[in-house]
C-alpha cells in the first residue's frame, strides 16, 4: 500500500491539482465567491486562489484534516451549513460519489450558491468502469479514512439530477487528461467529467460527443 500510495503522490496527485485548476478556473466569473464542498486539505482551492487572486474561496468537509491550505468548516455530510444564496458558486470535486446521497448534496448545493456549480465526478460507462473506479477511489481515499460507498452514476442518472436540482449544464467536458499516456489508456477514458450547472431553466441534455462539448437545447 505504501508503495501505491508513493506513486500516487508522485505522478498523479500533483497532476491531478494543476489540470483540475486548468479546467475550472475558466468557468469561474470574476470576483467570485466559491465554497469548496469535500475539499480535504484545501490545496486545489489554494491553487484556484493563487492564479485568481480576485476570488474567494472558502472550504467545507466532514473530516477536517490537520492541515489545510484554505479555511475549512465542519459539516455533517447532508445539509451545507450555510444559507440559501451565500455563495456565488458551489464547487464538488470528486466528492458526490463518496456520498450515500447525491442527490440530497447537489439540491444543498443549488440551494447555497447565488450563480452556478461545478462538478468533477465519474460517469460509469464503459467497459470494467465499476470495478476501475473503485480501485482509483481506493488508491486516492482510502489512507485518508474518506467514505468509498462506490456510488458512481452512468450519463442519464447525471442527467436526471441535474434536471431534478433545476439546474443546466453551462459547459461540459470530458477532456480532463487527469493521468500521464502510461495510465491514461486505463484509468483515463470516458470516465470523468467536469460540469458548469447554471441555476435556471431547465435544459435537455441530447446526445453526448465524448471528449468534447455537451449540446444543449434549452427547454
Amino acid at each position: 500500500m505504501k508503495a501505491i500510495e508513493h506513486i500516487h503522490e508522485r505522478y498523479i496527485h500533483t497532476r491531478r491539482i494543476r489540470v483540475l485548476s486548468e479546467t475550472l478556473i475558466p468557468w469561474i466569473q470574476p470576483n467570485a465567491c466559491v465554497l469548496d464542498v469535500g475539499c480535504g486539505d484545501g490545496l486545489l482551492s489554494q491553487r484556484i486562489a493563487l492564479a485568481r487572486s480576485d476570488l474567494t474561496l472558502e472550504g467545507t468537509d466532514v473530516l477536517i484534516r490537520n492541515k489545510t491550505h484554505i479555511p475549512v468548516k465542519p459539516f455533517d455530510g447532508w445539509k451545507l451549513p450555510y444559507s440559501d444564496n451565500q455563495f456565488d458558486i458551489v464547487m464538488f470535486v470528486d466528492v458526490l460519489h463518496h456520498t450515500n446521497d447525491p442527490m440530497a448534496l447537489l439540491f444543498e448545493a443549488a440551494r447555497v450558491a447565488s450563480v452556478c456549480v461545478l462538478i468533477k465526478d465519474h460517469l460509469l460507462e464503459g467497459f470494467l468502469a465499476g470495478p476501475t473506479l473503485s480501485f482509483m477511489d481506493w488508491i486516492g481515499n482510502a489512507h485518508h479514512q474518506v467514505a468509498l460507498p462506490h456510488n458512481y452514476w452512468p450519463l442519464k442518472k447525471w442527467e436526471e439530477a441535474f434536471t431534478a436540482a433545476n439546474l443546466k449544464v453551462n459547459q461540459w467536458t470530458q477532456k480532463i487528461p487527469l493521468y500521464p499516456m502510461w495510465a491514461g489508456w486505463l484509468f483515463g477514458r470516458s470516465l470523468h467529467f467536469a460540469a458548469r450547472l447554471e441555476k435556471g431553466k431547465l435544459l435537455e441534455m441530447k446526445e453526448l460527443n465524448h471528449g468534447g462539448t455537451l449540446p444543449l437545447v434549452t427547454a
